[in-house]
Order: C-alpha cells, then sequence, then structure tokens
C-alpha cells in the first residue's frame, strides 16, 4: 500500500466525555517529511483519558487520541532519511528536529524542540492538513503528534525514536510517555545524587517510575505519598522506604514530611498527580535551604499553583518538566537498549492487557481503576 491510502480501524473520540467508537478511517500516504506506521501494539496513559474527559485545552474532536505505542515503519514521505521502511520505531509527543539552527535541539538545557509546536496543538501535521478521514470523507484530528487508537499512523519523522528490533513492542511502547517521563524528572530535570531523600506524590506509572528512577540513582530514603494504601505494596518492591496515606492524616502532609518524618524535609519531591493542592504540599514538605520539587502531573485547564513566596525565599526551587527532559529520538533508543540489556526493567508497569483496537475502551475503563497501571492493547 505504499503510496496509497489504507483503510483501517481506529477507535475515534467524536466528543469530550463519550466512549470511542470504532471506525473504519481512511490514513493517508505520508508527505514530505512524513512516517506512516502500523501500530503493534498502544499503552493507554492518563493524559489521554485527560483530553477524553475535556480537560484538555487544546482538545479537539473528532480524534484520534493515543501517545505511547510501540510501531513498525510501513512507508515514508520524501526527503526522509533517518528511518526505513521495515524499522521499528517509537512516535514521540517531544520531537527532536537536530536542525542546527534549533536553538532547543542545540541546548543541553532543554528537549522542548518547538519545530512543529504550532501545528501538533492544532492537530494537524507540520503542513496544516490531517492525514486521517472517516467513511464520510470528513477529517479527523491527530493527537499530539502521535494518535496510535489506530491500526496506521502518520507521524513526523521528527517524532520517530528509531528502536532495536529485538525490543518487544507491546512493552517498549511504555518509553512512549509515562515511564520516560518519571525516570527523567529523577535523572535529567532534577539529577537526584545518591544519598538523597526524595517524597513522591501520586504512586500511579510515573509516580512509580520516579521512584524506580530515585532508587537506581541511590537515594537513600524514598517517602511514597497516596491517598490509596493499595499501592503501597508496588511502590515498596520497586524501592520506596516508607509510605505515607495522606488521607488519614490529622495535619497537612507537608507538616508530617517535614517535621515528622525529617527535621527538614525531602531533597526532592515530585508532584506525579496533576493536582495544585498536591503541587503546593510536595514543594512545601521539601528541605528548607536547597529542597527542590518537580512537577510533573499535568494539572486541568486554568489551574493556578500557589504558595507562600517565604517557602521559595528560604531556598526551595520548583521545577517542572515534559518527557523527562529526555532528547526524544536521541535518549529513548537508549532506554530501550538498557531495558533489553536488563539494567532497566519495566514488565512490573503492565498490569492489564488487551487484544484488538477495539478494546481500547475496556483498557479506557481498566484505567479508570485504582488497580491498573499500564493497560496495553496489542493490535
Amino acid at each position: 500500500m505504499i503510496g496509497k491510502p489504507i483503510s483501517c480501524k481506529a477507535m475515534v473520540a467524536r466528543a469530550a466525555k463519550q466512549p470511542l467508537t470504532l471506525e473504519i478511517i481512511t490514513v493517508d500516504p505520508p508527505k514530505a517529511g512524513e512516517v506512516r506506521v502500523k501500530v503493534i501494539a498502544n499503552a493507554l496513559c492518563h493524559t489521554d483519558v485527560y483530553t477524553l474527559d475535556g480537560h484538555d485545552p487544546e482538545g479537539l474532536f473528532p480524534c484520534i487520541l493515543g501517545h505511547e505505542a510501540g510501531c513498525v515503519v510501513e512507508s515514508i514521505g520524501h526527503g526522509v532519511q533517518s528511518v526505513q521502511v521495515g524499522d521499528h520505531v517509537i512516535p514521540c509527543y517531544t520531537p527532536q528536529c537536530c536542525e542546527a539552527q534549533c536553538i532547543f535541539c542545540q541546548s543541553s538545557k532543554t528537549n522542548l524542540c518547538p519545530k512543529i509546536r504550532g501545528t501538533q496543538g492544532k492537530g494537524l501535521m507540520p503542513d496544516g492538513t490531517v492525514r486521517f478521514h472517516d467513511k464520510e470523507g470528513q477529517p479527523i484530528y491527530h493527537f499530539m503528534g502521535c494518535s496510535t487508537m489506530s491500526e496506521y499512523s502518520v507521524i513526523a519523522e521528527i517524532s520517530c525514536a528509531k528502536i532495536s528490533v529485538d525490543a518487544p513492542l507491546d512493552r517498549a511502547c511504555l518509553f512512549g510517555c509515562g515511564v520516560s517521563t518519571g525516570l527523567g524528572a529523577v535523572w535529567n530535570t532534577c539529577k537526584v545524587e545518591v544519598n538523597s531523600t526524595v517524597a513522591v506524590f501520586g504512586l500511579g506509572a510515573v509516580g512509580l517510575a520516579v521512584i524506580q528512577g530515585a532508587k537506581m540513582a541511590g537515594a537513600s530514603r524514598i517517602i511514597a505519598v497516596d491517598t490509596n494504601a493499595g499501592k503501597f505494596e508496588a511502590a515498596t518492591s520497586i524501592g520506596a522506604t516508607d509510605t505515607v496515606d495522606s488521607s488519614k492524616l490529622e495535619k497537612p502532609v507537608q507538616q508530617h514530611i517535614a517535621g515528622v518524618l525529617t527535621k527538614w524535609g525531602v531533597d526532592y519531591s515530585f508532584d506525579c498527580t496533576g493536582n495544585t493542592d498536591v503541587m503546593r504540599a510536595a514543594l512545601e514538605c521539601s528541605h528548607r535551604g536547597w529542597g527542590t520539587s518537580c512537577v510533573i502531573g499535568v494539572a486541568a485547564c486554568g489551574q493556578e499553583i500557589s504558595t507562600r513566596p517565604f517557602q521559595l525565599v528560604t531556598g526551595r526551587c520548583w521545577k517542572g518538566t515534559a518527557f523527562g527532559g529526555f532528547k526524544s529520538r536521541k535518549d529513548v533508543p537508549v532506554l530501550v537498549q538498557k531495558n533489553l540489556d536488563g539494567e532497566l526493567p519495566i514488565d512490573h508497569f503492565v498490569t492489564h492487557e488487551f487484544i484488538g483496537v477495539n478494546s481500547t475502551n475496556d483498557a479506557i475503563e481498566a484505567l479508570h481503576g485504582g488497580g491498573c497501571l499500564r493497560a496495553v492493547v496489542k493490535y
């Protein structure tokens, strides 16, 4: 089908707060600088649900969600050189153009390449058009430059992280978002040192990845915080030394951590919830004089964070991270290889598995349940 449209199954988000609909769509061939991929496996991320629930200010409908996938290159557009047909790739919502004039790609301080940000945020390909159409010929928007809740998708070449063909795509897909984000927040954004103390708020897949990353970085104490005590076993199994059910405390959790569990607070704290009250608590439990708190969770549209300026005057630092600071095309293949080499296990994140793109609604339902970290749908 190289050079021709493909008809395939996709789960289309027609409107906010509505179940996805199984449809036969048309996926156009890739244009210049684009790659058409066959999606082998897609993992569900809370960002997908965040948009489906209507909380995303950039959310557009109808669209095809999904951004955490393992794919095989089906065809390439004119000028594409970094991947070829048959390559295994992970689509990355944070692209990396690698151009000499891109001050972001050339900087070691950030991974936020803006090359296609304008069109990506509008649900379009870089040329301002779409590659998806429904049976009536009407356009369907793209999502985060990935749109992997479809058997085939078209993505920009600069969004393709080429990985080893030896990596199982139903596991490597996890490096497309949540796991990489959690690990990178520790290793890249905060650069957690050996013997550091850490607090992690929110024990979903991202929070557990933060714990795993902190353990690998040599943190001496890792405090896992959640309102669901059922998540503590998983947290301790991968490195948490303390657990706190913040719903059971008689004082604010920040006062419990900085005052009861520790004298002055933790060296590093991480919000993995998207709740602005938790973001404040995470900052205020960080160590007087040098504590750093990292915002990872995405808050709902219109939300703002606050704290007393005195918290910052007395030495605390607020940071944020996107995709854990990893430069996608350069760093994701390295993470995948570390997994293949046995240095970076990720199987424990997959708690639910489904077969067929049509089972995506079941995966979303599982993700809403308290016991799901990652639900992987194999196409």
